[in-house]
């Protein structure tokens, strides 16, 4: 990658844009700065937008129509509510901050604002995230600007570099998320940490201890999220600091598994969850599949017989894991419930020729419909993660086709707009085999025509099958039970064309 200019134009929105000139317009400074220029010089769009003034959060507030200030360090949020961009839609805006202690390595003692950019720029966490940019003019999203860059981030973005800002030991000292933060933002880029810094993150990955459950979740989510997971979780074990966010994903380090299995525990879980993002899968499906196999470790057993490893009941001891660890992370409850879900029920089956349509509806219920289809996910993942190159091979297919098998809505007279009970009142009739063979007739009548399956037709035809005699009644009621079967089996079949299985 070349190193950026120092001047040019920039794909910067209107509504940001004029945040900006309408600040300089009080005589005030205004820079962008932050992830959002880094992202700028990296062409990517970014997901939020920061700038950094001169004004304090007064001066700031009575520049703009509407704003929100419920913070302890200055940021105003400044509201564009004509915009339908949602990166847009809140601007913060921050005054300059000078540097300030952190006795607790998580939040500095006190915020004093400054006058300088300079200032504000030296108290960032990396370089790449230390650069300003001044809007000049333009429009439309394209506008010519000026870069300051004092800490070296333009030549770190054309490296590819995560570098703190001055010595790394003082910036994690600061605020201790930054040792997760480094390994986000190198994960989400696709950059190697500077070698200074990873030595760093190395000699005080402790200070992670005093970070709340929340903020080390959230870090940790937006490395499961990003698109190189296994990147992210491998830099966290490689710098030490995986052992105070889940530590038992590392006792799958070097844990042999069966002739299934190409890998260890360890690589296997990791190449799991790569997949899931591969696929875009949302987060429980990703997190599912990083602690699918957790209990393997623990249930480790050798067969002489099988002359090969085994972990019964990994299952349910990595559904109680995942609880357990998930917990810690302060993760909601829905989330939790989900997950374990998922890694208990992750070995649904083995032998398609075996299984019944029974069996799967049991696994229906057990996980439930709005859940079965991550689970089918979890399944995949878990396959590619062996080493295996096809995704949906004939047993996973064949899966899916009695997975949607059993949640068809069957073709049954509970359609109907009517019922027996209807029908006697309509009718007069008593309760007897006459009632089915009404309700029959009236259903091959439906699915002939679902235009008929209107209250008004159906009890007006009830009354007029009623007159028939039996063995008349009795031949309509068995063309509807035939008609039936044929369309539910015509249902079927188009389900298993659809997955190509028998």
């Amino acid at each position: 990658m070349k190193s950026p200019k120092n001047e040019g134009f920039f794909a910067v929105p209107d509504d940001v844009a004029i945040i900006a000139k309408t600040l300089e317009s009080k005589g005030f400074e205004a820079y962008l700065v932050g992830g959002c220029v880094r992202d700028i010089l990296i062409g990517r769009k970014p997901s939020d937008w920061d700038i950094t003034t001169n004004a304090t959060p007064a001066q700031i507030i009575a520049s703009f129509p509407k704003t929100f200030y419920e913070n302890e360090y200055g940021t105003v949020g400044v509201v564009n509510e004509s915009t339908t961009d949602e990166s847009t839609r809140v601007v913060e805006v921050t005054p300059y901050r000078l540097e300030a202690k952190y006795s607790n390595s998580r939040h500095p003692d006190s915020v004093t604002f400054g006058t300088k950019l300079e200032d504000d720029l030296k108290r960032r966490d990396f370089t790449i995230n230390a650069i300003a940019l001044k809007v000049i003019n333009g429009s439309k999203g394209h506008y010519k600007g000026h870069l300051k860059d004092i800490y070296g981030g333009l030549k770190d973005i054309s490296e590819k570099s995560v570098k703190t800002v001055g010595k790394p030991e003082e910036r994690f000292t600061e605020d201790a998320l930054r040792l997760m933060r480094a390994v986000r933002i190198a994960t989400d880029l696709s950059f190697t940490i500077n070698t200074d810094t990873e030595r760093a993150i190395l000699l005080n990955a402790e200070k992670l201890r005093v970070i709340s459950k929340e903020r080390v979740r959230d870090e940790f989510v937006k490395i499961i999220m990003s698109d190189s997971p296994k990147m992210g979780i491998g830099l966290l074990n490689k710098l030490g600091l995986l052992q105070f966010i889940v530590p038992e994903l590392q006792k799958g380090i070097g844990v042999a598994q069966n002739k299934a299995h190409t890998f260890d525990v360890w690589e296997h879980s990791l190449r799991t969850v790569e997949h899931a993002a591969r696929k875009s899968w949302p987060l429980e499906v990703r997190l599912a599949a990083l602690l699918h196999d957790i209990g393997k470790p623990q249930t480790r057993r050798w067969s002489s017989e099988k002359k090969d490893w085994t972990f019964y009941g990994h299952d349910v001891i990595g559904a109680k894991i995942a609880v357990k660890v998930l917990s810690m992370l302060r993760f909601p409850v829905k989330t939790i419930e989900k997950v374990a879900k998922l890694v208990r029920w992750h070995m649904f089956f083995s032998n398609t020729e075996q299984i019944t349509l029974s069996a799967v509806r049991r696994l229906v219920s057990r996980v439930g419909k709005d859940d079965i289809w991550d689970l089918m996910s979890v399944r995949i993942c878990d396959r590619i993660g062996t080493g295996r190159p096809k995704e949906s091979p004939y047993r996973l297919r064949k899966y899916k086709s009695m997975i949607e098998e059993v949640m068809r809505d069957p073709i049954s007279v509970g359609m109907l707009k009517i019922n027996g009970s209807v029908i006697m009142s309509k009718t007069g009739l008593k309760p007897g085999v006459k009632i089915g063979m009404i309700l029959h007739a009236l259903l091959e009548e439906v699915l002939d025509d679902p235009q008929r399956n209107t209250v008004d037709y159906l009890e007006k035809r009830a009354k007029e099958l009623a007159e028939l005699n039996d063995e008349d009644l009795k031949a309509l009621g068995q063309k509807g039970k035939e008609t039936k079967e044929k369309t539910d089996q015509k249902a079927i079949n188009e389900i298993r064309r659809k997955y190509w299985v028998k």
